[in-house]
Formats: structure tokens, sequence, C-alpha cells
């Protein structure tokens, strides 16, 4: 059995380097928290509106992946209002014959943000 001395002067030696370590992830935690609320948000809503059930995050289910449209339209500057439009209004053709159904019960605001999340996906880096 270890003496409670021994215990207490080990623990004392980890402190600073645990003491670190937490300031270090607090201070990576809020370097990041700049867009984590918007992300979380679009996520969401992608699931609440039914997006899910067509798209997948990074490939093809009924209709394409969000990392695949992101890939896309990556260089267009006017791609986000187009799709947000197309959320709404639906589309047919921009990915063959597949058709993208109205999505009335989406608002303008949730179709801006669902397009401008959407337009931020990118294909995951092969290894």
């Amino acid at each position: 059995m270890v003496p409670i001395d021994c215990l207490k002067k080990r623990l004392a030696s980890w402190m600073p380097l645990l003491g670190a370590a937490l300031l270090a992830l607090l201070c990576l935690l809020t370097a990041c928290g700049g867009d984590s609320q918007e992300v979380p948000e679009a996520m969401r809503l992608s699931r609440a509106r039914g997006c899910m059930a067509c798209h997948g995050m990074l490939h093809k289910q009924v209709g394409p992946g969000f990392a695949q449209i992101g890939e896309r339209y990556k260089d267009d500057a006017s791609a986000s209002a187009r799709l947000a439009n197309k959320i709404r209004a639906g589309s047919v053709g921009a990915w063959g014959r597949v058709i993208m159904p109205q999505q009335t019960q989406v608002t303008e605001a949730e179709a801006r943000l669902l397009a401008e999340w959407v337009l931020a996906q990118r294909p995951q880096p092969t290894r």
C-alpha cells in the first residue's frame, strides 16, 4: 500500500501539467466556438425538415450528398441564393433525373441557412 504522503506528492507534481492541459482545452473550445452555434442549428433543421431522408452528408442517397453539392458549387458566388430557392421551389435535372420536390414547410430564412450550411460541406480528404 502506498502512503498518503507519497500520493499527495505525486498529485502535487501533476497539478501544473493538469492545469495547463485544462487551460489549453478551454482555449481551444473557445477559439472553435465562433461557428459552433450555426452548424448544429442547420444540422438540426436539416433533420427536422426531412432533408436527411433523401440527402446524405457525403454521398448520394436519393438526391446528392451535401458534400457533393458543396463541392460542385464551391466557386459559385450566387449558388447560395439559387440553392435556397431550389430548396423551397423544388427542381429537376440539376443532378440527373431525380426530382427535388418543393419544400413549402421550409421558411425563406431556413432555406437560406440550410443553403449556406450545405454549400460549406466538403468531401472528406482521402487517405
